[in-house]
């Protein structure tokens, strides 16, 4: 094998990339580069931001923007943190390039043209209230298999089972909240169906996939595979390239899988590079890597599809499908403000110490779970206590007793055994990878270093150095033997570390141009080292959990996600409107005194942020139970919007904490700030205690000098209409 193509999960560009999409699609893939690069193979390995999701067009409605300028929002903020926890992608690129639209309907029109996609009738939901068809993502309900609430009318987030939007119990519509009705209209059809027999001989190839990746594909083939409908009743994607049709969109789940292709093509046409020799040599192979509730995408639909296309083109060789990371037991999921962000994260932690851990509990076989004590203990005893402190040991010492790497003597029966392990290890490190075990290679790699440790104690040179200097300097020889061998053996997992490494011990070059043998050379005696500097440092979870006097202040407040259901004008007042809004676990009545400002349609239906520990107040006879954020700025008033379930909390406030007065919310200082130079501008300057600064107007509380961005989940709180930085949200 020459060449190695990887293909990754494309994320959809609907907010921050998440650390359970690290572990599941993004960081494997990174592993696998590298070690292929170090092996001396050629690799090309895409992906980029699905910008066409319904997800995407469905968080752009609750910002009031448009999803081009929320996928590119995203795509930024999401490329930056790929690029800085150190996944190389050789081109990482976005669903709304023109070569992905030119090669996605070119694909569709000879699969049409073959016979391979069909127009026929499909009942799909019509919302009455909206006057408008509902894309899957558009409806949720109840589970039929599992019985999980609230889930999307294309899959379950729970148990993987993709879905036509008609399968849920008691669906609504997200946006009024109403039940939408079936209609009939006319889609294109995959013929999936026409496939089962050449997919069928195609999966029984495949002896060595995962278990729950090949039971999972073997289960669609056994219930027969369906025709699936392939395009979608909504303004935001890829035009269907059929004449007559093109005001219908191709569905995501078609499209997103074309990128693959597409992006090999974009790369060609950037770099003047050949796409074919990783598309169409058979010494080529194809790796896909992705979370479960994408298996039959990519197992069943793509194959198709490209054998459909041009049966010279290399189906996937493997596809290495994890489960999913679990944030303390429950789902990760963006749209639901359910995550760790990568670009949080990052702020406060260095790359490979979230590389090292997500690996450590990668979801490779089955489900894991991400929890803060376990980040800080597997970082500190491993990656500081084992790892870095053997490190640190041997470099110090031998900077300080020779300042260079010292000449071996005689090497002794341990000597020899500790050389042998290392190949052992590079061995078994390389095997893993090879077979996409990265949590056994890893093991394996923290083996040879607690060797090192072993054979560091074994010898103390120490006491060597004043009693046979020539045998300390052979300990200390065989000891940086190691340190050397796991520069080149960590670099897949630890690249930052392990180049910071290599530079301590004074090897220069390009490592993939010394190759993965090189961790068996022994390092150039005589040469000179640096004074060594920690590689890692312990984490402490009061650091993680640390609060100040503004996180104090806002556990005062009691700020939740509200989904406004009924309006209707108060029957008292003629500036008041009356509003049922659900609070997740139950409904509450507010007063508003927006009716100059927003219509019963504008209002019904949005996501809004609800003070919900207010003490209720009557106004004109009817009791408020709350109320709802807006700013105001020279008479334009904009509500506040928020991303998330109904009754989630906003990030900092406390559920359930004690009423408080409406003079006593005033004291609160909210107001909307603009970011520049990571900096948050309002009425005035202020120091911001988090840094997830995009260029659009935030909502900050505001104590002394700091501001505290508002969030639900990790989202950011957003403005319905434009207002100016510093306009108070009341």
């Amino acid at each position: 094998m020459k060449r190695v193509f990887i293909g990754v999960a494309w994320p959809y560009a609907n907010g921050p990339i998440h650390i359970g999409q690290v572990g599941g699609c993004y960081l494997p893939p990174d592993i696998f580069k590298r070690y292929h690069q170090l092996k001396g193979r050629e690799v090309l390995m895409v992906s980029g931001s699905d910008q066409h999701g319904t997800p995407v067009a469905a968080a752009a409605d609750k910002e009031g923007i448009t999803p081009a300028k929320l996928a590119d929002r995203y795509h930024r903020i999401n490329t930056k943190a790929i690029e800085d926890l150190g996944i190389d992608f050789t081109l990482f690129t976005y669903t709304m390039h023109p070569t992905h639209k030119r090669v996605s309907q070119d694909i569709f029109k000879i699969l049409y043209d073959k016979g391979h996609i069909y127009l026929d009738i499909m009942e799909t939901f019509y919302c009455e209230e909206c006057t408008k068809f509902l894309p899957d993502r558009y409806v949720v309900g109840t589970c039929p298999r599992c019985g999980a609430e609230d889930i999307k009318g294309d899959q379950c987030d729970e148990c993987g089972l993709l879905l036509d939007p008609q399968d849920l119990i008691e669906p609504i519509c997200t946006f009024c909240g109403g039940r939408p009705k079936l209609r009939e209209s006319q889609h294109f059809f995959l013929k999936l169906s026409g496939f089962q027999k050449a997919l069928e001989d195609y999966i029984d190839t495949k002896k060595d996939w995962k278990n729950h990746v090949l039971n999972f594909t073997k289960g669609w083939l056994e219930e027969g595979l369906k025709d699936r409908p392939i395009s979608r009743d909504m303004e935001w994607g890829i035009p269907v390239p059929i004449d007559g049709y093109q005001e219908k969109k191709i569905y995501v789940w078609f499209e997103a899988v074309i990128g693959y292709l597409s992006t090999a093509i974009q790369w060609s046409e950037k770099t003047g590079n050949d796409w074919e020799v990783f598309w169409k040599n058979p010494d080529c192979k194809h790796y896909y890597f992705l979370a479960k509730d994408n298996i039959p995408f990519h197992t069943i639909i793509w194959p198709a599809m490209l054998m459909g296309y041009d049966e010279e083109l290399n189906l996937p060789h493997n596809v290495p499908g994890n489960q999913y990371m679990r944030f303390e037991g429950k789902q990760f999921s963006t749209s639901r403000g359910l995550f760790v962000s990568l670009p949080d994260m990052l702020e406060d932690f260095s790359a490979d110490t979230i590389r090292y851990y997500v690996t450590a509990i990668m979801p490779e076989l089955r489900d894991s779970n991400f929890s803060w004590a376990d980040f800080a203990e597997k970082n500190n005893s491993e990656l500081v206590g084992n790892l870095g402190n053997f490190v640190h040991r041997v470099l110090t010492f031998a900077h300080s007793r020779f300042g260079e790497i010292p000449k071996a003597g005689k090497l002794d029966q341990r000597d020899q055994e500790v050389l042998a392990f290392i190949e052992e290890v590079l061995l078994k490190v390389g095997n893993a990878i090879e077979e996409c075990r990265f949590k056994d290679g890893v093991r394996a790699l923290f083996e040879l270093s607690r060797e090192g440790n072993r054979y560091f104690n074994e010898r103390a040179p120490w006491a060597e150095y004043d009693k046979d200097r020539e045998r300390c300097a052979t300990t200390l020889n065989v000891a940086i033997r190691i340190v050397k061998a796991l520069s080149i053996i960590g670099e897949p997992y630890l690249p930052h570390s392990m180049e910071t490494l290599r530079d301590h011990l004074g090897i220069k070059g390009n490592i993939k141009d010394k190759g993965w043998e090189d961790a068996l050379v022994p390092p150039s005696e005589g040469q000179p080292l640096k004074e060594p500097e920690p590689l890692y440092r312990n984490v402490k979870l009061d650091d993680i959990f640390k609060e100040d006097t503004l996180m104090e202040e806002l556990k005062k407040l009691d700020l939740r996600v509200g989904k406004i259901l009924k309006v209707e004008d108060h029957p008292n007042a003629d500036r008041l409107q009356v509003m049922e809004v659900d609070l997740g676990d139950h409904k509450r009545t507010l007063v508003a005194g927006l009716k100059s400002h927003y219509t019963i349609e504008e209002l019904t239906g949005k996501t809004v942020v609800v003070v919900a520990n207010l003490e209720p107040a009557k106004l004109r006879g009817i009791e408020s139970q709350g109320m709802v954020l807006a700013g105001e700025d020279n008479g334009i008033v904009s509500l506040v919007l928020a991303d998330g379930e109904p009754g989630s909390n906003i990030h900092g406030t406390e559920k359930g904490a004690p009423e408080i007065s409406f003079k006593d919310f005033q004291e609160f200082d909210i107001q909307a700030v603009e970011a520049k130079e990571n900096k948050l501008y309002g009425k005035s300057k202020y120091e911001t205690v988090d840094d997830n600064l995009p260029s659009s107007l935030l909502i900050a509380c505001i104590v002394g000098e700091k501001a505290k961005i508002l969030r639900s989940g990790n989202r950011n709180l957003t403005l319905h209409r434009d207002i100016s930085a510093g306009s108070e949200i009341k």
